[in-house]
């Protein structure tokens, strides 16, 4: 998830046992620590455009690394600030850690995928319960952690940790209603579901974002879930075929090795792009939640050596047009 809902997440997590006396501090820790294991964005190559995606959410966010990066994240800020507002070490390390622990979880709880169960398991959890980005999830926690830092009133941070628990459960209980939806409309169309995935659209957990896959094609289609259901008819697009997309590649060779890259990546729901036929898109984000217009990608070059990767490209479009058409889906 973004990192202003990471830090205040894990804010109020930390909040729940601290003493009144040193509340900003163990907030501010606590905001920090939650953060802190989206630093894995700074492993990158400069020939390599793919290694980002491979590392981002995966060894700082598993479940395993929780003691490590809390103690990583105590030493730093104990030296840096805590022990000049009187907190020892012991209590600097466990609020960190009770920070740290947070964002794995929250970013499972996400359509992205985060490698819990790393190095024992390299799969990508996502519960696809709330969205990337959600405003309505994040704001409210704001507003209830500065309220508990400047009235010092324990009901709150109590408010903060239930509003976050409650949210998370209704986009499970969301999530349940949009597999329903997407198993009905298979069935009206008389398509054999091979592999399914419903998330939210960005921003909000009302308007659902529905894709499947039958043999050779992948449907997208979009459903608001609010007091009475509507549905958004998408579109369709063929499955890749590597064999027809690319009869010139060259199957040992780098580009197609990270294919199987951004494959694993995308969970698999990756196809041609209808515009660009060198690019691979990851079908399951798009601005629009019932268009198949990938927000990225891969892009092969006929040309280029065996040795060379692919070119990670992002969907330049302005989207101001989407976004309006997005809230006007919400409010219908």
């Amino acid at each position: 998830m973004d990192p202003i809902s990471q830090g205040a997440v894990a804010a109020v997590v930390a909040q729940q046992p601290a003493k009144f006396k040193n509340i900003l501090v163990v907030t501010v820790l606590g905001f920090l620590s939650g953060m802190a294991p989206d630093l894995d964005i700074f492993i990158r190559s400069s020939s390599d455009p793919l290694l980002t995606l491979e590392f981002h959410r995966q060894f700082t966010h598993s479940l395993l690394f929780i003691p490590i990066g809390g103690f990583v994240c105590g030493v730093f800020f104990y030296n840096l600030f805590a022990k000049r507002f009187g907190l020892n070490f012991l209590s600097t390390y466990y609020i960190c850690t009770l920070g740290y622990a947070t964002h794995g979880f929250l970013d499972a709880c996400t359509s992205y995928g985060t490698q819990l169960l790393w190095p024992f398991s390299n799969d990508r959890i996502s519960w696809n319960t709330i969205s990337i980005i959600d405003p309505v999830f994040t704001i409210p926690i704001l507003l209830l952690i500065v309220l508990y830092v400047y009235k010092k009133n324990k009901i709150f941070c109590r408010l903060a940790l239930a509003w976050i628990m409650l949210y998370i459960l209704f986009g499970h209980v969301q999530h349940e209603r949009a597999k329903n939806i997407l198993e009905d409309i298979a069935i009206s169309r008389d398509h054999k579901i091979i592999r399914a995935e419903v998330k939210p659209s960005f921003g909000n957990i009302i308007v659902w974002k529905i894709i499947y896959s039958t043999k050779n094609s992948f449907y997208v289609d979009a459903v608001k879930l609010g007091y009475k259901t509507k549905f958004y008819e998408g579109s369709k697009i063929d499955k890749l075929s590597i064999k027809d997309a690319f009869p010139w590649l060259d199957y040992s060779s780098q580009q197609a090795k990270d294919i199987d890259r951004f494959r694993w990546f995308s969970n698999e729901f990756i196809a041609l792009d209808e515009k660009f036929k060198n690019r691979i898109i990851d079908i399951r984000y798009s601005m629009l939640p019932n268009e198949i217009k990938g927000l990225w990608g891969i892009e092969l070059d006929e040309l280029a050596n065996s040795d060379s990767h692919v070119t990670y490209v992002f969907n330049r479009e302005r989207n101001l047009d989407k976004i309006k058409k997005l809230f006007k889906m919400i409010k219908e």
